[in-house]
């Protein structure tokens, strides 16, 4: 059922684009399952569960981080983790840098944007963000790189508010490449799109979808 799940949803994502398969909640054997359908990039927003799957799932596996991270457990995922989507402070950063030095690595980074109308989510500002990459700070660091941008737009049933929503980041995106990344071939990914509205991120501009529920069915929360 998943692998069948799986390339439903892949037959519905535009070429260039990547889909990170949402797997927080569910336990090793549905991943097992969706890596043996082909799947390689699975995401995860629990540090203590996403190092338990990394020790028990094959080696190959690119892991993403997609949730909120707090800077206390960076340590815990920084020698294996291949992008963190969400970084959405100066400190997150700072810390990133910190742990990969520690382990010999350079750690991919999204900024996380927060554009939606609730208050729960995350994330830079536009103007934020601006502030953030203006004040330079960011440069010192030698063992992050920062990728793209990410985002969650509102939880709503508006088509045309979300579409708003990722054009917006879209734009923002293009201004920051120009003004601060603009002979960097690794500034790149717009990370935009779940489950409910993946398929108009597609429309504006995303390079990278996160879909779990339709892939791996309902969370397991117990």
């Amino acid at each position: 059922m998943i692998a069948e799940n799986l390339h439903k949803v892949l037959s519905t994502i535009q070429p260039g684009i990547r889909l990170v398969a949402v797997s927080k909640f569910h336990p090793v054997s549905a991943l097992q399952e969706a890596y043996d359908a082909g799947q390689r990039v699975f995401g995860e927003s629990h540090v203590q569960e996403l190092v338990e799957k990394q020790q028990l799932l094959p080696k190959d596996i690119e892991w993403h981080f997609i949730g909120h991270l707090q800077t206390n457990k960076v340590k815990y995922m920084a020698s294996f983790i291949s992008l963190i989507h969400a970084v959405d402070t100066m400190k997150l950063l700072k810390e990133i840098d910190k742990q990969a030095e520690r382990n010999n690595r350079i750690i991919d980074c999204l900024l996380q944007i927060h554009i939606a109308k609730e208050e729960t989510k995350f994330g830079f500002t536009p103007d934020e963000l601006r502030t953030m990459l203006q004040e330079g700070e960011w440069k010192q660091f030698s063992h992050v790189r920062i990728c793209g941008l990410m985002c969650m737009a509102s939880n709503t049933d508006d088509v045309k508010q979300i579409a708003d929503e990722f054009e917006s980041v879209r734009t923002l995106f293009q201004e920051i490449k120009n003004d601060f990344f603009p002979t960097e071939e690794t500034f790149k990914e717009l990370s935009m799109g779940m489950s409910g509205d993946y398929e108009i991120a597609q429309q504006h501009g995303s390079t990278m979808v996160r879909v779990g529920t339709m892939i791996f069915g309902e969370r397991n929360y117990s």
